[in-house]
């Protein structure tokens, strides 16, 4: 099987159509370490999207729940992080849960792409469904031009 940038978080849903998505995929690497979620230290994680389009890789984040106020997202060369707190809307007694899935307080996902990223054109937009939608362009290729001697 071919190497995949989305290695070991796709193929762990053991579908040959799912490797084979992602084996066609850009070379968009998601860092395990900082996006792991952490139970212990009560950071959660959010789930993303991750798509090119045009000259641009674009990462989207249902975020319901989450306010504009309560969004950091920072750019530190090829590292993109998204910060944030999800409030819980009532006051709910742990021992009254019969069931809790949902995440509710801090986030944090950091997402490695595979170019050095400008914080001056990276843009933004949060919707009215809570949608998180952040436009990195691509990096500029230089082109080479070869100059040769003579004539």
């Amino acid at each position: 099987m071919a190497s995949s940038p989305f290695h070991g978080i796709f193929s762990s849903l053991g579908s040959p159509e799912w490797d084979q998505k992602a084996a066609a995929a850009t070379a968009v690497k998601l860092t395990t370490e900082e996006s792991a979620p952490s139970r212990q230290s009560g950071i959660g994680q959010i789930a993303v999207d991750i798509y090119e389009q045009d000259s641009y890789y674009i990462v989207r984040a249902p975020l319901a729940g989450v306010k504009l106020g309560d969004l950091d997202i920072e750019v530190d060369e090829k590292v993109l992080t998204i910060r944030g707190r999800r409030s819980v809307p009532d006051a709910v007694a742990r021992d009254q849960y019969y069931l809790q899935e949902c995440f509710w307080g801090e986030f944090s996902r950091s997402i490695t792409l595979p170019c050095v990223i400008d914080p001056k054109r990276v843009k933004a937009t949060f919707n009215r469904d809570s949608i998180l939608k952040i436009l990195v362009p691509k990096e500029e290729k230089v082109k080479v031009i070869r100059i040769s001697e003579g004539g």
